[in-house]
């Protein structure tokens, strides 16, 4: 439509004044840091006897006969009666006995009066290396999510190093930028349904089952009383900075980081699990590498091998890619975590600091305050620093739901001290493109330890724009 003719110049500039306005009040930060976001904040690492919470009494799962077991809840169980045996159970719920020796570990055939033989669903049905591969169609809805093509891709895409942000049944920007990516590796475009082939043939099971342990919860947040209407409320600042670690707020978010996906789909793909599932309780989840959270004390930044020199560069300020002589060896979602961050030209990677906590002084970033007068706007402003607000420092600490997730990656300009920004995790992998938090360019936290493997000192990193 051609607005020439239709609007007067003050018009005009009024209502780009007002899309202006919109865009800043639509802003969203992340929950909790409202005031944060505009201090200046340090990275420090922290000790890893930080790493994980105090143990604690954790409830015991209820069966239907209402005793306490550490078997696994299921709307579905067998109660083992004199003269079961497993041939029959498996024949009265339409399977097959390796099925049920798997889903329940199970070594032998003995049963014994009492025991519970949990029958699994038609989803876990699919899920399993013993179910015919001939009946899969019949195992599970051919309709359902993890039969979706998308889902498909995103899993495939994820084992050869391409991270296409959390993994569901439904299409995005992400993935398609990533998709785009794997499709032009190397110059050698590859044709989608080559693709879709590749990954039906690499991808044998594209679910399995992850139990709940109870180490587990050393990494996840006591349950809080739940409101009678609507979700819990996200911790305020005030409670994040008396907590002895920025753990994980449930069970669902524990094991959906670990597997690559968002809660949203884990919970569609279990929909019989409880609101706070204990340990014992059995996920249907992606078939990925896990983020093992427990491990990462462990954490090393990659050695330099001179007969592969690793290069890496950020395209559009969306897409981090890694090469490792001439190949790309992994693409990953990127975003910047302040509107204004942005650059050009060439940086280098120094060294990786696992576990970070942040620390500040509540002191304003630096602001720039333009002169005026009536015939002059100085189109240079001089920085003004603010003075801190507090006299010792005030320290976020670390934990996945550290605004800057679980590792932070540290960059230069020709090898001068560390920037005040780098690369770093995210308490908020679902929504890294829409909210604005702490920190410099973000990754999920897979995607950030994963990085830090393939990323040595000194590696060329490239912006552009």
């Amino acid at each position: 439509m051609n607005l020439r003719g239709q609007w007067s110049p003050s018009a005009a500039v009024a209502f780009l004044l007002m899309l202006s306005l919109h865009a800043h009040a639509s802003r969203q930060i992340e929950p909790g840091l409202e005031s944060a976001v505009r201090w200046k904040w340090a990275v420090i690492p922290a000790p890893s006897s930080q790493w994980g919470l105090p143990s604690r009494e954790l409830p015991a799962i209820q069966t239907r006969t209402g005793v306490s077991s550490s078997t696994t809840p299921h709307q579905n169980i067998h109660i083992v009666r004199k003269g079961d045996v497993l041939v029959h159970i498996a024949r009265r719920h339409k399977l097959t006995v390796a099925q049920l020796k798997e889903f329940n570990n199970l070594e032998g055939d003995f049963l014994r009066i009492g025991q519970e033989i949990r029958i699994p669903d038609a989803t876990e049905r699919l899920a399993l290396r013993s179910t015919p591969k001939s009946t899969a169609s019949t195992a599970a809805p051919t309709t359902g999510p993890l039969d979706s093509e998308v889902y498909l891709l995103r899993v495939f895409l994820d084992a050869q190093g391409y991270s296409a942000g959390p993994i569901s049944d439904m299409p995005d920007a992400v993935f398609g930028r990533i998709l785009h990516h794997y499709q032009t590796a190397e110059a050698q475009r590859l044709d989608h349904n080559e693709i879709v082939s590749m990954a039906r043939q690499t991808v044998r099971t594209p679910a399995v089952q992850y139990e709940l342990q109870p180490a587990d919860f050393r990494f996840i947040a006591p349950p809080k009383a739940t409101p009678a209407k609507g979700p819990a409320p996200l911790p305020s600042y005030s409670d994040m900075i008396q907590s002895p670690m920025l753990a994980y707020h449930s069970p669902w978010e524990f094991v959906a980081e670990r597997f690559g996906t968002d809660e949203a789909f884990l919970r569609k793909i279990n929909p019989s699990l409880p609101a706070y599932p204990p340990a014992g309780s059995r996920f249907l989840v992606p078939n990925v590498t896990p983020f093992e959270i427990e491990n990462l004390p462990a954490l090393k930044q990659a050695s330099p091998t001179p007969a592969a020199p690793v290069s890496a560069r950020i395209n559009g300020l969306s897409v981090l890619e890694i090469q490792r002589g001439g190949k790309t060896v992994a693409a990953m979602p990127l975003s910047r975590v302040r509107p204004g961050l942005r650059g050009s030209g060439e940086w280098k990677i120094l060294d990786v600091i696992p576990r970070p906590a942040l620390s500040t002084l509540r002191e304003p970033r630096v602001q720039r305050v333009e002169q005026r007068s009536s015939f002059y706007t100085n189109p240079n402003p001089t920085p003004q620093v603010a003075k801190p607000t507090l006299s010792s420092e005030e320290i976020l600490p670390p934990g996945p739901n550290n605004p800057v997730g679980v590792a932070w990656i540290n960059l230069s300009k020709d090898n001068s001290p560390p920037l005040a920004f780098g690369i770093h995790g995210s308490s908020i992998p679902s929504t890294v493109k829409e909210i604005e938090s702490i920190g410099g360019f973000r990754l999920s936290n897979r995607d950030i330890v994963r990085a830090a493997g393939l990323l040595p000192r000194g590696t060329p990193l490239t912006w552009n724009p």
